[in-house]
């Protein structure tokens, strides 16, 4: 455990340090495609989990880390791991987005989304495994949640509050075309296990203001000093062509505890894509999540590739980690994780 301390340590300085000059406040930890990223610790190391790599080469992808800034693919036999190679019969593949970890006392629990082959509509699922690289593994016929009525079901974010009580989190995809609905975050309770919800699905928020247009998602909860915060994404993730920057962001909302009821911030959105000579570039930061090393917490995001000129490169999202820092109840993203400058 010191060993992993005085590893880790002189990264978490760095992240706190205020921005230089010519030193962008974020810079990608992770330059490979690694859309929605989810970081847990591990022992001492770092496991982050993705959607389903380009040309769908895993279901779910992994990589490893153990200082948070130096990062590589999980592989095996030269191939990319994948943390569940065989999706439940209620799934189809190539369309599982998302996934994130909840640890147990039996083991691991996957929760991620996956095609319903039954709907045709993007709806969640669980997994089970001994161990956090996988095999993850369900037998299950439907899937854990699929709002059918309201576009399906898509963003789980499995939480534990601190009297042990799980909380599961989900989006339904009622901006998909075919239903051009509203879209709300939900809550639900979880079992013990991790395998199943429990009681009635709870709304907390809706898309209802300017900057997150059609579509909020991708929720985390986090628990801090002053009580609970809903982060989440809006708008739309992608960098299209016609657009100068991507118009995805993050914010978040004040809530009285785990099932609510949740406010959102009137300074949202708190992080957002810009392109400034000094700053840097940073374009579509979403789909966060957030963990605790040390008594610490820290975002991980994804960012869309971009060239010297802010400009869109290709289709990869790369991974960006920073502090979480709060002043009076309020969320501040720090500085990213970087590499030490070479003495």
């Amino acid at each position: 455990m010191r060993k992993f301390a005085l590893l880790f340590a002189p990264f978490a300085a760095l992240a706190l340090q205020p921005t230089l000059a010519n030193n962008p406040p974020f810079i990608p930890a992770f330059t490979t495609d690694f859309p929605d990223p989810f970081v847990m610790r591990h022992g001492d190391e770092f496991l982050a989990y993705a959607t389903n790599a380009q040309g769908d080469r895993a279901n779910v992808q992994m990589a490893r880390s153990t200082n948070l800034v130096d990062w590589t693919l999980v592989e095996e036999g030269g191939k990319l791991h994948d943390a569940m190679p065989v999706l439940p019969p209620w799934a189809r593949g190539g369309f599982t987005w998302a996934p994130e970890v909840l640890r147990t006392k039996d083991g691991f629990v996957l929760h991620f989304t996956a095609k319903d082959r039954s709907s045709d509509l993007q709806c969640i699922g669980s997994a089970f495994s001994a161990s956090p690289f996988g095999p993850f593994t369900s037998r299950d016929e439907k899937p854990l949640v699929c709002q059918t009525e309201i576009g399906g079901t898509i963003d789980s974010h499995a939480f534990r509050d601190e009297d042990g009580a799980n909380y599961l989190y989900f989006k339904n995809d009622g901006n998909n075309p075919k239903f051009g609905k509203k879209t709300d975050i939900f809550v639900q309770r979880l079992s013990s296990d991790g395998m199943r919800v429990e009681g009635e699905a709870v709304s907390l928020l809706r898309n209802d203001t300017e900057w997150e247009a059609h579509v909020i998602e991708a929720p985390t909860m986090v628990r801090h000093a002053n009580g609970y915060a809903l982060f989440y994404s809006a708008n739309h993730f992608g960098w299209e062509k016609h657009q100068r920057l991507s118009p995805y962001a993050i914010g978040y909302a004040v809530c009285k505890g785990p099932m609510g009821p949740c406010t959102d911030s009137p300074s949202n959105p708190i992080l957002y894509s810009y392109n400034d000579r000094k700053a840097g570039c940073l374009s579509g930061p979403g789909h966060q999540s957030v963990f605790d090393v040390g008594g610490k917490q820290f975002i991980a995001f994804h960012g869309w590739a971009a060239t010297k000129g802010c400009r869109r490169f290709d289709n990869r999202r790369y991974l960006y980690i920073a502090p979480l820092l709060w002043k009076d109840g309020v969320p501040q993203i720090g500085v990213s994780l970087r590499r030490t400058p070479a003495q």
